[in-house]
């Protein structure tokens, strides 16, 4: 079977949503210059931009043309990495774009969904905004005092926003997510999710609106007071933890047991080497340059993404103007975290804000 002997570019995979933009830029190209692979309906807002979809397309490589899921299969751990033997990839990564409310919900772990949803895998996430305009807020957790059975009424009447705490994000803000906690985005934002490899959502309040089939989106109350934690705080505006590199800077986001994510500023040409024990997975926010490795080198640039498999080896990034990308993968939190951060002089107070078990 043929090794990844260097780094492979998926296909984004293009979402329509009636809380939707059809303008997606700085980010992504205008629709009418996206790869075919991409485009939509003229004037169809598009809500969300999958980079690590099933139906993402290898784009070099030996897997050129199969889909993420196909090779997922196909390969395994060859692509997965040693610490990933299932045949699925681990994470399920987003770009989001709203110009109106997303629903009221709440996801469920990963125990509630094996009995309760054939199966599937649960969903924590955690959200990274990259724009928020002026008046845009967000909805995370209930209002001090508000009481659980409160909630039905005000989500089958479609006022549960009043019960629940507003916050209004910064660019480059971080909040973790985990099963249980109720939220939604208002209109105005751009920001990257990512979260286990799950789309099970539990719709609460959809504000009586209609989907893009012109009928009412269904609720799932009873699921989704199930699995609600009213407990639960916003774990939001997690602190900045910015260090300086050779290449520019790098910022140690957040991490889970489900996934990490980093922020890398490369201003200079930088070195890097492949996990044998996980994929990582670099999403290009702004810049071009070139990837290199000792087979030669590819051109990369904004809104393209790139797998990095555990054959990889070494291989540069070599920037043609300043890049700022992001990198996610399921960690070994200890060793990729923690003692990281300990070594580079972080108190343990601020490690325990960013790193969650």
């Amino acid at each position: 079977m043929p090794t990844f002997s260097g780094p492979v570019q998926i296909s984004n995979i293009y979402k329509p949503k009636i809380w939707g933009r059809q303008d997606l830029a700085p980010l992504f190209a205008p629709a009418e210059t996206r790869p075919k692979i991409a485009q939509k309906a003229s004037g169809e807002r598009i809500g969300e931009v999958w980079i690590t979809d099933d139906t993402s397309r290898f784009l070099n490589g030996p897997a050129a043309g199969m889909t993420l899921a196909e090779a997922s299969e196909k390969y395994g751990p060859d692509l997965h990495g040693s610490s990933w033997p299932c045949r699925r990839f681990p994470l399920l990564a987003k770009y989001i774009f709203t110009s109106d409310w997303l629903s009221v919900q709440v996801h469920p772990d990963d125990a509630y969904a094996a009995v309760h949803d054939a199966g599937s895998l649960g969903k924590c996430e955690m959200w990274y905004f990259l724009k928020a305009e002026a008046d845009a807020t967000i909805l995370l957790g209930l209002k001090p005092g508000v009481t659980k059975h409160q909630l039905p009424p005000a989500f089958k009447s479609g006022t549960s926003r009043e019960l629940l705490q507003t916050f209004r994000p910064e660019p480059e803000e971080a909040t973790f997510l985990p099963p249980g906690i109720i939220h939604a985005l208002g209109p105005g934002l751009v920001l990257f999710e990512v979260e286990e490899n799950s789309d099970l959502t539990y719709r609460l309040d959809d504000f009586g609106r209609m989907g893009l089939d012109g009928k009412p989106r269904p609720l799932h109350l009873d699921k989704g007071m199930d699995v609600m934690r009213p407990e639960l705080p916003p774990m939001r505006d997690l602190p900045r933890i910015d260090l300086p590199e050779k290449y520019g800077a790098r910022r140690f986001v957040l991490a889970s047991r489900y996934f990490a994510l980093e922020e890398l500023k490369v201003r200079h040409k930088a070195n890097f080497r492949s996990s044998p024990q996980r994929i990582e997975v670099l999403s290009i926010l702004e810049g071009e340059g070139r990837i290199e490795n000792e087979s030669g080198w590819l051109a990369y640039r904004r809104g393209e993404t790139w797998l990095i498999p555990p054959s990889a080896g070494l291989y540069r990034l070599a920037p043609g103007t300043d890049t700022r990308l992001l990198k996610f993968y399921v960690p070994d939190v200890e060793r990729d975290f923690r003692e990281p951060l300990k070594k580079r002089g972080i108190a343990a107070e601020i490690i325990r804000q960013v790193v969650f078990e």
